[in-house]
């Protein structure tokens, strides 16, 4: 069975964070950082090079494969802001009808700029998400708020 190619790793968050080269983005990225982290009451950590996330749940597919993920996460790629939202969409619309300027795929929540969104919603969709995997799987959280 194949292993999974992102993984968590020792690298410092903040020092990843810093060294965006956009002004923009980095600061967009520590707000999400904060946000992320107040939400979960977990400590970020990076997922391979380029993913900072929050938490953890076990999966166990039918198929037997098996795994640990991020409850939540983000990564400040070159076109987007990219927001890991693990529960996926289908229960969210009234949200992103609410939200403001994104684009979604199947977990990922894509953002220009985070001026572009509504924080509130944005949060709420953030808390929404990370309770339904802890409901939903094992997760480990860290005791974040609500």
């Amino acid at each position: 069975m194949a292993e999974l190619k992102t993984r968590p790793t020792d690298d410092d968050v903040a020092a990843f964070i810093n060294n965006i080269a956009d002004e923009q983005k980095r600061q967009d990225s520590q707000a999400i950082l904060a946000l992320m982290q107040d939400v979960t009451g977990a400590e970020p950590q990076m997922w391979g090079d380029s993913i900072v996330g929050f938490g953890s749940y076990h999966y166990k597919y039918a198929s037997g494969r098996e795994g640990d993920w991020f409850l939540t996460g983000f990564a400040p790629r070159k076109q987007n802001l990219t927001l890991y939202i693990m529960a996926g969409f289908e229960q969210y619309d009234t949200l992103l009808a609410r939200l403001g300027k994104h684009k979604t795929g199947k977990s990922c929540l894509y953002l220009k700029r985070l001026a572009d969104v509504d924080p509130n919603t944005l949060r709420e969709l953030v808390q929404q998400s990370v309770a339904h995997m802890m409901a939903t799987n094992y997760g480990t959280g860290g005791g974040g708020t609500s």
